[in-house]
């Protein structure tokens, strides 16, 4: 192996740092499986020096098979840019935040919970930096539910939360939420009309992780509607409780990009947010979305009203 590894900065629950990677190390088997292996044991893992769609694409394959963006199914975008999606500044749309104006910024959340398949993971690559701002924030559900006290561990056991998509997150129910919207972007726009958001979805509030036995706190703060069976007052509460703990600043690690770098995560574990970048940055991205499910949530039944 020659690439080398260090931990996050300022973070020692999760996480890890490979620099010297070469993408002509995905010819060795052995590589692929070091990668995997550590992806799955860490949770997000940040790629210095690492550039080109050539090499997005060839990594991602490493973790599962790149899939088209759940919002993107019915787009006539062209295919290249529905699996390696272009990310500008103002593609998640444009708020007020803490009083500044900020484009692309994005509550925290786990990607395609709101619909009954939850993809394995994603790769951001870096192109186009702003000066200030543009940081993605991770973290991590693994070591949040080692940290949970006990008697909160035995009352969200078997739980299920009920998801809703919502393309703006000032009309979320649960977690942070800027002060105001702007606008929205032509993608959140266009996004409604994407048949896998038109139903709600239950997904666990808790599981073990496949590979280790590991619990995860499954909640996505942004798109949760509430816990199934208990959508009332005590119920919302039990959710903002945990989601509270989930928030605390000490589990946050927040990414500073600089051109030319990649960073994976795994969806089934991680929560991101984008923090937003001020007006008048330029911000561009490539993101790939790595297929998987971990066949755990289901769709919502409905019973007719006779």
């Amino acid at each position: 192996m020659d690439y080398s590894l260090s931990p996050l900065p300022g973070q020692s629950d999760f996480g890890v740092v490979v620099t010297g990677f070469k993408p002509e190390m995905l010819d060795d088997e052995s590589v692929r499986k070091q990668l995997y292996d550590l992806w799955i044991d860490k949770g997000l893992v940040v790629f210095r020096e690492t550039d080109g769609l050539e090499t997005q694409l060839k990594l991602s394959e490493v973790f599962g098979e790149c899939e088209v963006h759940p919002l993107l199914l019915e787009s006539d975008w062209p295919h290249e840019d529905k699996v390696s999606v272009k990310i500008d500044e103002e593609a998640g749309g444009i708020y007020e935040v803490d009083g500044e104006t900020r484009a692309g910024w994005l509550a925290w959340h786990k990607d395609s919970i709101y619909t009954d398949k939850l993809n394995h993971g994603g790769i951001l690559w870096s192109i186009t930096v702003p000066e200030q701002g543009g940081e993605t924030g991770f973290l991590d559900q693994i070591s949040a539910y080692e940290a949970l006290p006990k008697d909160l561990q035995e009352r969200i056991e078997g739980l299920n939360v009920i998801y809703q998509y919502t393309r703006d997150s000032t009309e979320g129910r649960f977690g942070d939420q800027p002060d105001r919207r702007v606008r929205l972007s032509a993608f959140q726009e266009d996004s409604n009309k994407a048949s896998s958001t038109l139903q709600r979805v239950i997904h666990p509030m808790v599981y073990e992780q496949e590979h280790t036995g590991r619990k995860v706190i499954n909640v996505s703060p942004w798109f949760a509607d509430g816990i199934e069976g208990m959508e009332n007052k005590e119920g919302d509460a039990l959710l903002r409780e945990v989601i509270a703990h989930l928030m605390k600043p000490q589990r946050r690690y927040y990414h500073k990009y600089v051109p030319g770098e990649m960073v994976l995560w795994d969806n089934w574990r991680i929560l991101h947010c984008a923090t937003g970048t001020p007006m008048g940055m330029k911000r561009l991205m490539r993101r790939t979305t790595i297929f998987g499910d971990y066949a755990l949530g289901r769709k919502e039944v409905v019973e007719a009203v006779a």
